[in-house]
Protein backbone atom coordinates (compact mmCIF):
# COMPACT_ATOMS: atom_id res chain seq x y z
CA UNK A 1 0.00 0.00 0.00
CA UNK A 2 1.25 3.20 -1.01
CA UNK A 3 2.51 5.70 1.77
CA UNK A 4 -0.83 7.96 1.19
CA UNK A 5 -3.25 5.32 2.02
CA UNK A 6 -1.55 4.15 4.61
CA UNK A 7 -2.36 7.43 6.21
CA UNK A 8 -5.21 7.47 5.42
CA UNK A 9 -5.88 4.29 7.00
CA UNK A 10 -3.85 5.18 10.27
CA UNK A 11 -6.57 8.19 10.33
CA UNK A 12 -10.01 5.87 9.96
CA UNK A 13 -8.15 3.77 13.13
CA UNK A 14 -7.83 0.88 10.58
CA UNK A 15 -3.75 0.67 10.76
CA UNK A 16 -1.81 1.71 14.44
CA UNK A 17 1.74 1.88 14.97
CA UNK A 18 1.96 -1.09 16.75
CA UNK A 19 5.25 -0.91 18.66
CA UNK A 20 4.62 -4.43 20.31
CA UNK A 21 2.38 -6.86 21.55
CA UNK A 22 2.43 -9.69 24.21
CA UNK A 23 0.83 -12.10 26.60
CA UNK A 24 2.12 -11.18 30.65
CA UNK A 25 0.35 -10.95 33.61
CA UNK A 26 -1.02 -7.49 34.54
CA UNK A 27 1.80 -5.75 36.86
CA UNK A 28 -0.62 -2.91 38.05
CA UNK A 29 -4.02 -1.23 39.52
CA UNK A 30 -6.81 -3.56 40.08
CA UNK A 31 -5.96 -6.69 37.71
CA UNK A 32 -2.25 -6.98 38.61
CA UNK A 33 -1.52 -10.65 38.88
CA UNK A 34 -3.95 -11.94 36.31
CA UNK A 35 -3.49 -12.74 32.34
CA UNK A 36 -3.48 -10.37 29.88
CA UNK A 37 -2.89 -9.98 26.10
CA UNK A 38 -1.05 -6.52 25.73
CA UNK A 39 -1.01 -4.18 22.87
CA UNK A 40 1.57 -1.39 23.16
CA UNK A 41 0.41 1.53 20.49
CA UNK A 42 3.24 3.90 19.74
CA UNK A 43 2.94 7.57 19.71
CA UNK A 44 2.99 10.21 22.93
CA UNK A 45 3.44 13.67 23.52
CA UNK A 46 2.67 13.98 27.22
CA UNK A 47 6.36 13.71 27.76
CA UNK A 48 6.72 12.56 31.48
CA UNK A 49 10.48 12.39 32.01
CA UNK A 50 10.32 9.44 34.25
CA UNK A 51 8.37 7.91 31.43
CA UNK A 52 9.86 4.32 31.19
CA UNK A 53 8.92 3.56 27.43
CA UNK A 54 9.93 6.81 25.54
CA UNK A 55 10.79 3.94 22.64
CA UNK A 56 7.26 4.27 22.08
CA UNK A 57 6.78 8.12 21.64
CA UNK A 58 7.56 8.82 18.50
CA UNK A 59 4.66 6.96 15.99
CA UNK A 60 6.78 7.12 13.01
CA UNK A 61 9.26 4.25 14.61
CA UNK A 62 6.55 1.93 14.83
CA UNK A 63 5.32 0.39 11.57
CA UNK A 64 1.15 0.51 10.93
CA UNK A 65 -0.34 -2.78 11.47
CA UNK A 66 -3.82 -3.73 10.31
CA UNK A 67 -6.24 -3.70 13.13
CA UNK A 68 -7.19 -7.11 11.60
CA UNK A 69 -3.79 -8.67 12.12
CA UNK A 70 -3.59 -6.99 15.60
CA UNK A 71 -7.32 -8.54 16.41
CA UNK A 72 -6.32 -12.25 14.84
CA UNK A 73 -2.91 -12.24 17.09
CA UNK A 74 -4.37 -11.21 20.30
CA UNK A 75 -7.55 -13.46 20.03
CA UNK A 76 -5.03 -16.73 19.56
CA UNK A 77 -3.32 -15.11 22.81
CA UNK A 78 -5.75 -14.43 25.47
CA UNK A 79 -9.87 -13.24 26.22
CA UNK A 80 -8.43 -10.12 28.08
CA UNK A 81 -6.83 -7.45 25.85
CA UNK A 82 -5.18 -4.73 27.57
CA UNK A 83 -4.25 -1.41 24.91
CA UNK A 84 -1.49 0.87 26.26
CA UNK A 85 1.22 3.00 25.22
CA UNK A 86 2.69 5.50 24.28
CA UNK A 87 -0.51 7.09 24.45
CA UNK A 88 -3.40 4.81 22.48
CA UNK A 89 -6.01 7.32 22.41
CA UNK A 90 -4.02 9.80 19.86
CA UNK A 91 -5.68 7.18 17.64
CA UNK A 92 -9.24 6.41 16.98
CA UNK A 93 -9.70 2.81 18.81
CA UNK A 94 -13.59 2.10 17.46
CA UNK A 95 -12.28 0.17 15.03
CA UNK A 96 -9.74 -1.98 17.50
CA UNK A 97 -12.49 -2.12 20.30
CA UNK A 98 -15.50 -3.35 17.73
CA UNK A 99 -13.25 -6.12 16.41
CA UNK A 100 -12.33 -7.30 19.67
CA UNK A 101 -15.80 -7.00 20.98
CA UNK A 102 -17.17 -9.02 18.05
CA UNK A 103 -14.91 -12.32 19.47
CA UNK A 104 -16.53 -11.54 22.34
CA UNK A 105 -13.51 -10.27 24.64
CA UNK A 106 -13.07 -8.26 27.42
CA UNK A 107 -10.61 -4.87 26.57
CA UNK A 108 -9.14 -2.37 28.75
CA UNK A 109 -7.47 0.64 28.38
CA UNK A 110 -4.53 2.05 30.10
CA UNK A 111 -4.52 6.12 29.04
CA UNK A 112 -3.63 9.51 30.13
CA UNK A 113 -6.82 11.07 29.12
CA UNK A 114 -5.06 13.56 27.35
CA UNK A 115 -7.32 13.12 24.16
CA UNK A 116 -11.00 12.17 23.22
CA UNK A 117 -11.84 8.54 24.93
CA UNK A 118 -13.18 7.11 21.32
CA UNK A 119 -13.77 3.36 21.54
CA UNK A 120 -15.83 0.32 23.97
CA UNK A 121 -14.29 -0.35 26.80
CA UNK A 122 -14.89 -2.48 29.90
CA UNK A 123 -12.61 -1.28 32.29
CA UNK A 124 -10.42 2.41 31.65
CA UNK A 125 -7.64 2.88 33.80
CA UNK A 126 -6.97 6.80 33.93
CA UNK A 127 -3.30 7.94 34.85
CA UNK A 128 -3.40 11.56 34.61
CA UNK A 129 -0.21 13.15 33.76
CA UNK A 130 0.84 17.05 34.99
CA UNK A 131 1.96 18.09 31.08
CA UNK A 132 -1.01 17.32 29.57
CA UNK A 133 -4.38 17.41 31.28
CA UNK A 134 -7.48 14.75 30.24
CA UNK A 135 -9.64 16.24 28.53
CA UNK A 136 -13.58 15.78 27.94
CA UNK A 137 -15.50 13.06 30.76
CA UNK A 138 -13.09 10.54 31.02
CA UNK A 139 -12.71 11.14 35.15
CA UNK A 140 -16.66 10.01 35.40
CA UNK A 141 -15.60 7.02 32.82
CA UNK A 142 -12.68 5.90 34.52
CA UNK A 143 -13.00 2.53 36.74
CA UNK A 144 -9.59 3.02 37.86
CA UNK A 145 -7.72 6.06 38.84
CA UNK A 146 -4.10 5.56 39.37
CA UNK A 147 -1.61 8.43 39.64
CA UNK A 148 2.35 7.97 39.12
CA UNK A 149 4.21 9.47 42.63
CA UNK A 150 7.45 10.98 41.93
CA UNK A 151 7.10 13.65 44.79
CA UNK A 152 5.43 14.48 47.68
CA UNK A 153 3.73 17.25 45.08
CA UNK A 154 2.02 14.35 43.51
CA UNK A 155 -0.23 13.37 46.27
CA UNK A 156 -2.12 16.57 46.06
CA UNK A 157 -2.28 16.73 41.88
CA UNK A 158 -3.42 12.95 42.93
CA UNK A 159 -6.49 14.43 45.22
CA UNK A 160 -7.36 17.41 42.49
CA UNK A 161 -8.23 14.59 39.93
CA UNK A 162 -9.78 11.66 42.30
CA UNK A 163 -12.13 15.02 43.37
CA UNK A 164 -13.04 14.84 39.52
CA UNK A 165 -14.06 10.73 39.22
CA UNK A 166 -17.67 9.01 40.40
CA UNK A 167 -17.81 7.45 43.92
CA UNK A 168 -17.16 4.11 42.14
CA UNK A 169 -13.53 4.78 40.77
CA UNK A 170 -11.07 2.95 42.31
CA UNK A 171 -7.81 5.39 43.73
CA UNK A 172 -4.13 4.34 42.87
CA UNK A 173 -1.05 5.23 44.07
CA UNK A 174 1.87 4.19 42.71
CA UNK A 175 5.83 4.77 43.30
CA UNK A 176 7.81 5.99 40.31
CA UNK A 177 10.14 3.52 39.49
CA UNK A 178 13.49 5.03 39.67
CA UNK A 179 12.48 6.44 42.95
CA UNK A 180 10.10 4.09 45.03
CA UNK A 181 12.79 3.50 47.66
CA UNK A 182 12.36 7.30 48.42
CA UNK A 183 8.88 7.29 47.51
CA UNK A 184 7.07 3.95 48.81
CA UNK A 185 7.07 5.03 52.49
CA UNK A 186 5.43 8.36 52.20
CA UNK A 187 2.73 6.94 49.60
CA UNK A 188 2.39 4.14 52.63
CA UNK A 189 1.39 6.42 55.35
CA UNK A 190 -0.77 8.59 52.76
CA UNK A 191 -2.60 5.61 52.04
CA UNK A 192 -2.99 4.46 56.16
CA UNK A 193 -4.18 7.98 56.60
CA UNK A 194 -6.66 8.03 53.76
CA UNK A 195 -7.60 4.36 53.56
CA UNK A 196 -10.07 5.52 50.11
CA UNK A 197 -6.60 5.13 48.60
CA UNK A 198 -4.90 1.70 47.67
CA UNK A 199 -0.99 1.40 46.95
CA UNK A 200 -0.14 0.13 43.53
CA UNK A 201 3.06 -2.17 42.41
CA UNK A 202 4.92 -2.74 39.57
CA UNK A 203 4.90 -6.37 40.33
CA UNK A 204 6.00 -7.17 36.62
CA UNK A 205 8.97 -5.51 37.38
CA UNK A 206 9.89 -7.02 40.40
CA UNK A 207 8.78 -10.52 38.84
CA UNK A 208 10.89 -10.12 35.91
CA UNK A 209 8.54 -10.17 33.18
CA UNK A 210 7.17 -7.72 30.55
Amino acid sequence: MEKAGVLAQVDKGLMLPLMEAFYTIQGEGFHKGTAAYFIRVGGCDVGCHWCDVKESWNADLHPPTAVDTIVRDAAAASDTIVVTGGEPLMWDMAPLTSRLKSRGMKIHIETSGAYPLTGTWDWICLSPKKNKAPVGDIHQRAHELKVIVYNRHDLKFAEEHAELTSPDCLLYLQPEWSVRERVTPLIVEYVMANPRWRVSLQTHKYLNIP
